[in-house]
């Protein structure tokens, strides 16, 4: 099994909300989720929790991309403009810096057409056992 596809079947919570692992190399990681209504808070736009999680899974997938298991450490999120139901969101995740215990790496979300929707930046442990083993 590939890691994209262990990461696609194992991420449980991301897979519920519709997020899911397109593309995925050392260094790299693509996630996309299209806006549904569940998706949507008081304000008719896209929930931050979900936009959280579509770059978290992208972010899981680029700092497990060496195949060495990682969790999450720290992680910051800025929301630069809403999203809407029916917009198709891209978080593309690029490892910035790949230290061998606390890697860190940037996730951009856009929408469909382009728009810079939210910004995520953060940090990893990386153990030094194999992902999935």
């Amino acid at each position: 099994m590939s890691l994209l596809n262990f990461l696609n079947e194992n991420d449980r919570f991301a897979a519920a909300t519709g997020a899911q692992l397109t593309e995925m190399r050392e260094g790299y990681a693509k996630a996309v989720m299209t806006v549904k209504q569940h998706h949507l808070n008081g304000g008719n736009v896209c929930q931050g929790g979900a936009l959280f999680t579509l770059a978290d899974l992208a972010m899981a997938a680029v700092m497990n991309s060496h195949g060495k298991l990682s969790f999450g450490i720290n992680n910051s999120i800025s929301f630069l403009k809403s999203a809407k139901e029916g917009d198709i969101l891209t978080a593309e995740a690029v490892e910035v810096c790949n230290h061998h215990r606390i890697p860190y790496a940037e996730v951009r979300v856009t929408n469909q057409d382009g728009d810079l929707i939210c910004v995520l930046t953060g940090s990893s442990y990386r153990k030094d056992v194999p992902i999935g083993g």
